[in-house]
């Protein structure tokens, strides 16, 4: 399911912070911080399908058109809900040990963020909220980059290349705790019939795929309770990182 954003009002994403935390009383008075932190919250514990001006209203125990008032739509929600959830993210990395390691850390940090907020994952990157926090974001990554001293030509791809790994393996990581719930089967159990379903129906697997199995001979090293797949995910995502940043401190000595 992907989410086309970047439909709502753009002014609405620029306004001053309101606003979120429940004021004193019997019922918490309405605002649009507190819809768009309790849209996120049923996003993240339902999926973007549950997403609706019903489901938030139910949350707060208002109807959907008591909403209206402060949002006027979906589209508007789902655009205040994209920018508001990026704010998590930090806005400053030390570079006091090099851009390395301050890329390495601001991987580490986004990649995490989407797995607390997979449904940011169905958001297309095609149409950009654009959104102060958006830009904050960005923004924070071009400073590490601008580090290596590398021109904008060059970082623009790399941009591009860093969020292609880091949201790659978000989704495969998040897809990894779904199967299970979703499926009625659990990751080893799906693995075991799977691999003697294949050897049944292709006993000479090793000589037709040769070299997808040389892929797969230096084992995955999952942490203990683990699935499978998360612990594949995070070590691809590990190497693959490596070798993207060994590829532009080679572009510096270029």
């Amino acid at each position: 399911m992907t989410v086309f954003a970047g439909q709502g009002s753009v002014a609405a994403l620029w306004r001053a912070k309101e606003e979120t935390k429940p004021k004193p009383g019997p019922k918490p008075g309405l605002s649009v911080g507190l819809i768009v932190d309790t849209a996120i919250t049923v996003a993240d514990e339902a999926g973007m399908a549950a997403l609706s001006m019903r489901a938030v209203g139910e949350r707060l125990g208002r109807t959907a058109m008591a909403l209206y008032t402060y949002v006027p739509n979906k589209s508007e929600l789902l655009d205040l809900m994209h920018d508001r959830a990026l704010a998590e993210l930090p806005t400053d990395y030390d570079l006091d040990e090099g851009w390395r390691a301050a890329l390495t850390a601001w991987a580490g940090d986004t990649c995490a963020f989407y797995v607390r907020h997979p449904w940011m994952l169905q958001v297309s990157q095609a149409r950009p909220v654009l959104g102060p926090h958006e830009f904050a974001m960005l923004d924070t990554l071009a400073r590490v980059l601008a580090a290596t001293g590398l021109g904008p030509r060059v970082l623009r791809g790399v941009v591009a290349a860093l969020f292609d790994v880091v949201r790659g393996a978000a989704r495969t990581i998040s897809e990894a705790r779904r199967a299970p719930s979703e499926t009625g089967v659990a990751d080893e159990e799906w693995w075991t019939a799977r691999s003697s379903l294949l050897l049944e129906v292709a006993p000479d697997f090793a000589e037709r795929f040769p070299m997808a199995l040389w892929l797969e001979s230096e084992p995955i090293s999952p942490v203990a309770g683990e699935p499978y797949l998360e612990a594949a995910a995070r070590q691809a995502f590990q190497s693959g990182l490596a070798v993207l940043l060994d590829g532009i401190e080679a572009a510096t000595r270029a």
